[in-house]
C-alpha cells in the first residue's frame, strides 16, 4: 500500500509540475488566463497573418483550434471540457446551438464595424436579430470541372453529372446535406425535403451515380481536382476559387435546378470565458480591410459590403462567387432539419456509400 501512496504521490507531483510549466510560460510571454481567446474554426479559414496582427494590436494570445464538420463542432462545445470564445458554424447550426441553449447573445454595441456587413445577409431567418451570429463567409455549393476532359458538358444541369462519358471521372464532397441535396435538387426538390418518398426517389437516383464516382472525399479534393485526378467534382464555392486559382483550366457553375446557399458565422458559445476579448476578436474581423485580405487568403465570399472596394477585381467582379440576385433567389439555405431527420440523410447518406462498394 506504501508504494502505491508513493506512486500516486510521483504522478501528483509531475502533473502539478506540467501544469505549473505552462502558466510559467505563459506568463513570462506576457499572457494569462484573461488574456488569451480561444477560437475555434474550420481548418484553413482564417488568414494566420491576421491572427498575428489582432494579438500585436490586443495584448491577447489566440488559441486557435480546428474542426470539420459542424456536427463535431456541437458536440464538443456540448461537452464542456475545452472552453472556446468565439466559434464559426454554418446557420442551421446556429439554430440548432440556439434551441440547445449553447450560444451567449452579442453585444453588438460592441460591435462598431457591424455597420460594414451587408443589410441582405442580416436577419436571416436562422437567427432573424443577429442575436447570437455575425455573418463571416458566404457561398454555394456546385459545380467544378475541366472543360477540356468534361467535352460538350456545361453543368448548368445537375444531370450533367450522370453522363455516361464521365465513368469514374467525379469526386463528391464527404457531405450527407451536400450530397442528398444535389440528389434532391436534381429531381427539382428542395434540399430541405422530409418527405419520405422524395428521399428514397433521390437515394436512388444517386445509386445510378455511383459509376461515375471515383471517390468521395474531404478536405483532399482541392488538391486531387487541382492535379486533374478527376474531371468534376462536387465542392464549396470557395474550394473551387482555391482550386481554380491552383489550375486556371478549370471553371466552377451552380447548376439551374437550384444549390445550397450557405453562411458561416461567428458566434460566441455559452461556455466562453474571455467575452470582451471576443468581442474585440468579433468586430476586428468585421474591418474592412482585414475582412478584404481574409477574402482574400481563404477564397470564399465576404458579406461585408465596404471590404469589396479593398479586393482586386477580378476577385469581386467574379459572378462566379458573387452572384446576383437572379442565381441567389434559386438557392436554399439549409434548415435545421432536427436530430431525427439529420440522423436519417446521415442513414441514407452511409447506404449510398456503402452501394459504392
Amino acid at each position: 500500500m506504501s508504494q502505491l501512496v508513493r506512486m500516486f504521490l510521483v504522478v501528483f507531483v509531475v502533473a502539478f509540475g506540467l501544469m505549473y510549466a505552462t502558466v510559467y510560460l505563459n506568463s513570462s510571454e506576457g499572457y494569462s488566463g484573461s488574456n488569451t481567446l480561444t477560437v475555434y474554426n474550420w481548418g484553413d479559414y482564417v488568414d494566420p497573418e491576421l491572427i498575428e496582427r489582432f494579438e500585436q494590436e490586443t495584448g491577447i494570445k489566440v488559441i486557435y483550434q480546428t474542426f470539420d464538420s459542424n456536427e463535431a463542432m456541437m458536440t464538443k462545445i456540448k461537452q464542456g471540457g475545452t472552453t472556446y470564445d468565439v466559434a464559426i458554424p454554418s446557420e442551421y447550426a446556429v439554430s440548432k446551438m440556439k434551441e440547445e441553449k449553447s450560444l451567449r447573445e452579442i453585444d453588438h454595441s460592441l460591435l462598431p464595424n457591424l455597420k460594414h456587413i451587408d443589410s441582405s445577409f442580416m436577419g436571416l431567418a436562422f437567427d432573424p436579430k443577429n442575436t447570437y451570429s455575425v455573418p463571416y463567409f458566404w457561398g454555394t455549393v456546385g459545380i467544378v470541372f475541366h472543360p477540356d476532359l468534361v467535352g460538350d458538358l456545361t453543368f448548368e444541369s445537375w444531370d450533367d453529372l450522370w453522363d455516361k462519358s464521365l465513368r469514374n471521372k467525379v469526386f463528391l464532397l464527404d457531405g450527407a446535406r451536400e450530397v442528398m441535396g444535389m440528389g434532391l435538387n436534381s429531381l427539382g426538390y428542395s434540399l430541405n425535403d422530409t418527405n419520405e418518398a422524395h428521399l428514397q426517389e433521390a437515394l436512388a437516383k444517386l445509386a445510378k451515380l455511383t459509376p461515375n464516382v471515383k471517390a468521395i472525399v474531404g478536405d483532399e479534393i482541392k488538391m486531387l481536382i487541382a492535379n486533374e485526378e478527376a474531371a468534376a467534382g462536387l465542392v464549396w464555392s470557395g474550394d473551387a476559387s482555391e482550386i481554380m486559382s491552383e489550375n486556371e483550366e478549370l471553371d466552377y457553375v451552380v447548376p439551374k435546378e437550384g444549390s445550397n446557399l450557405w453562411f458561416d458565422n461567428m458566434v460566441i458559445p455559452k461556455t466562453a470565458r474571455n467575452l470582451e476579448g471576443a468581442h474585440k476578436f468579433i468586430n476586428f474581423m468585421l474591418d474592412p480591410e482585414v475582412a478584404a485580405q481574409n477574402a482574400e487568403y481563404v477564397g470564399y465570399s465576404t458579406p461585408n459590403k465596404d471590404a469589396l472596394a479593398f479586393l482586386p477585381e477580378e476577385i469581386s467582379g467574379d459572378k462566379r462567387f458573387y452572384p446576383d440576385k437572379e442565381l441567389t433567389e434559386r438557392l436554399e439555405v439549409y434548415n435545421n432539419l432536427g436530430p431525427r431527420m439529420l440522423s436519417h440523410y446521415n442513414e441514407l447518406f452511409l447506404e449510398f456509400k456503402m452501394h459504392r462498394k
